[in-house]
């Protein structure tokens, strides 16, 4: 059974960071970062393949970072020079076997945590 939780969500001022957490338990082979903001669809911003190779959308790249601490089983999320636009609730999830960028849909995600919201004021 494959748990995720996420931490480290907040409230921050335009151009500032914040790094979010995903705690893990189970066996996964990909995991990814998506993101939901008011009145849109989920999107894939970030995911990494337990073999370290990460891929970005368009909209992070540049800005934002995926890790992972395969000894503590957490995945990061480093978010730096944040914009409004950013405003969204945070979502960690996992899949059993490899990704790509292609496949950061959530369709093809099994696992996901509760979310951590992410609020960026002006």
């Amino acid at each position: 059974q494959v748990q995720l939780v996420e931490s480290g969500g907040g409230s921050v001022q335009s151009g500032g960071s914040l790094r979010l957490s995903c705690a893990t338990s189970g066996s996964v082979f990909c995991m990814a970062w998506f993101r939901q903001a008011s009145g849109k669809e989920r999107e894939g911003i970030a995911v990494i393949n337990i073999s370290g190779s990460p891929g970005y959308a368009d909209s992070v790249k540049g800005r934002f970072a995926i890790s992972q601490d395969v000894a503590k089983s957490t995945l990061y999320l480093q978010m730096n020079s944040l914009k409004p636009e950013d405003t969204a609730m945070y979502y960690c999830a996992a899949r059993a076997s490899p990704c790509a960028l292609h496949l950061l849909l959530p369709k093809y995600f099994g696992y996901w945590g509760q979310g951590t919201q992410v609020t960026v004021s002006a």
